[in-house]
């Protein structure tokens, strides 16, 4: 309503008009917004007798919103003008028709938030709905926050997932999740944590919080290292004798995989062969490798020996079918034979079988790839994709590695080494695991320094896969990713809880720049404080 001025007003009554005129000053839209956004309160105008119609209740205007706080960073972020969201007892979350695949994620969120999950219904005020559709990149979402309510779609439930993260890292660090539209999906595929679960135990309840971890980074691969020289650290019913006293039951495993599953993590399980069968060869010693002078190298079976392929692929198909995810590493990496100054004089005995086998051209590098190819055969009807280290691939010999093995490349250091131009070059697929950047070991033996967040966030990209140059950016499409390695060399330089605190800011750099390989626009302090705060 309109208030007429009918004489001189004093104390509470002059500010009570002056009130009046402002709310009216909204009302016909003549008010201009202060400085925090609110309505300003004009000057008192000349009196009127005119009795206007009825005016809508004023509304309060915004400053355009800004991107949500979250890490990584989110790509795109259309802003808007509004209060954003945030959590309300009268809110909830919603799974939109045709998305029930999204159950597990809704209850997820609803109890991150504090807020009641509901199911599939239609959303209202305050609500949070999730929704399966579109036509965009596989983990990609579209958030958008407007009329006090939040939609999350994605054309699968990874994204989805994905976006409930930047919604609970968003609340967490602001309170909020500011108006308007997020367009987010990640630049690499593969993108992760490794853990050397062999040479030293970690929990069952240690990994699964790594795994919750790397969900609220948006990470989606977790390599488990679990046989080596020092342990062999899964329950096995075909080799019972092989397993380490401290290791994991296969109960526990699917628990770790059930949680993986819900928080989109692939398990990329690994039997290193033939090198790093040290817990192996403990329980039978025929397996051996002898060099010419019956020395013993660790770790190393002896591959001319039959009984060597019969004991790996009777564990290889066990671990296969209890893993369930789209990936196995097979290992080939720092076989001691052919880091010999002459494999041939060394080890004549693998030189006789690989010519045998091979033809009079081979030598010993021809006859481990083809130990690798027969270790893939085994693996490839499960239709996994298959992994090897970059030291177990091989040129100039007479046979080559299957072509359908990805080089997980992590040194230039062995004897031989090659440059990752060399495989990008043949139109091989790779994996970064840098042992410059990305290498934690423990107790930082042979020149290695635990790696730190802020060089991995300033100076690394998944271009820079050896040492500290990148490779040309044309072969950036046959880079898959990264995984951030844990290697426990020195198993007892740190705990569980060390390693889990020593690799915290780390993981959080690489996320961001797996998710968005571009110059990040944080400083190195802002991002740090951050990833502190949402986690």
């Amino acid at each position: 309503m309109r208030y007429s001025i009918r004489g001189p007003r004093r104390g509470p009554a002059l500010l009570a008009t002056a009130v009046a005129l402002a709310t009216a000053a909204a009302c016909s839209g003549g008010s201009a917004a202060g400085p925090s956004g609110s309505p300003s309160v004009p000057s008192p105008g000349p009196a009127t007798s005119a009795q206007p119609s009825p005016t809508p209740t004023p509304t309060r205007t915004y400053p355009l919103s800004s991107a949500p706080r979250t890490v990584p960073a989110v790509r795109a972020h259309e802003p808007a003008r509004g209060p954003g969201w945030k959590p309300a007892p009268t809110g909830g979350v919603v799974i939109a028709a045709n998305s029930g695949g999204l159950a597990d994620e809704g209850k997820l969120i609803a109890g991150e938030l504090g807020i009641p999950y509901r199911g599939a219904a239609a959303p209202g005020p305050g609500d949070v709905e999730l929704a399966l559709g579109g036509t965009g990149a596989p983990e990609s979402y579209t958030l958008t926050v407007r009329d006090d309510r939040v939609r999350i779609s994605g054309p699968d439930e990874a994204g989805v997932f994905y976006g409930t993260r930047t919604l609970k890292q968003s609340v967490k660090a602001t309170g909020a999740m500011p108006e308007g539209t997020v367009n987010d999906r990640p630049a690499k595929p593969q993108r992760g944590l490794n853990v050397d679960t062999a040479r030293k135990h970690f929990t069952a309840a240690w990994i699964e919080d790594r795994i919750r971890e790397m969900g609220d980074l948006k990470l989606n691969q977790l390599g488990l290292h679990f046989s080596d020289d020092q342990g062999f650290r899964i329950e096995s019913d075909s080799h019972p004798e092989v397993v380490s006293a401290q290791h994991l039951t296969k109960a526990e495993v699917r628990r770790i995989l059930a949680l993986a599953a819900e928080r989109h993590v692939t398990v990329v399980p690994e039997i290193d062969s033939p090198g790093h069968l040290g817990a192996v060869i403990a329980a039978h010693p025929d397996l051996q490798l002898r060099s010419a002078t019956g020395r013993a190298p660790r770790g190393a079976v002896d591959i001319a020996n039959p009984a060597s392929a019969k004991i790996v692929d009777d564990l290889l198909r066990e671990y296969a079918q209890l893993f369930p995810g789209a990936y196995w590493h097979l290992g080939a990496d720092e076989y001691v034979a052919l880091m010999a100054k002459n494999p041939e004089a060394t080890y004549p005995e693998l030189a006789r079988a690989a010519k045998a086998k091979y033809g009079p051209s081979a030598r010993v590098q021809d006859l481990a790839t083809g130990w690798l190819n027969d270790r893939a055969a085994v693996v490839r009807p499960t239709g996994k994709t298959l992994k090897a280290w970059n030291d177990g691939f091989f040129t100039g010999g007479v046979v080559n590695a299957a072509k359908d093995l990805e080089v997980e490349y992590w040194t230039g250091k062995e004897i031989g080494a090659r440059s990752p131009v060399s495989y990008l070059s043949q139109g091989r697929k790779m994996v970064n695991l840098n042992d410059e950047y990305l290498y934690y070991v423990l107790g930082e033996p042979n020149d290695f320094t635990y790696p730190t967040g802020r060089r991995i966030y300033e100076q690394w990209t998944p271009l820079v896969v050896r040492g500290t140059g990148p490779v040309p950016a044309k072969y950036d499409a046959q880079i898959l990713g990264a995984r951030f390695a844990v290697w426990c060399d020195l198993a007892n330089s740190q705990t569980p809880a060390q390693v889990a605190a020593g690799i915290r800011l780390p993981l959080a750099a690489l996320s961001q720049k797996v998710w968005n390989p571009t110059k990040p626009t944080e400083s190195w302090d802002r991002f740090r404080a951050l990833a502190e705060r949402v986690r």
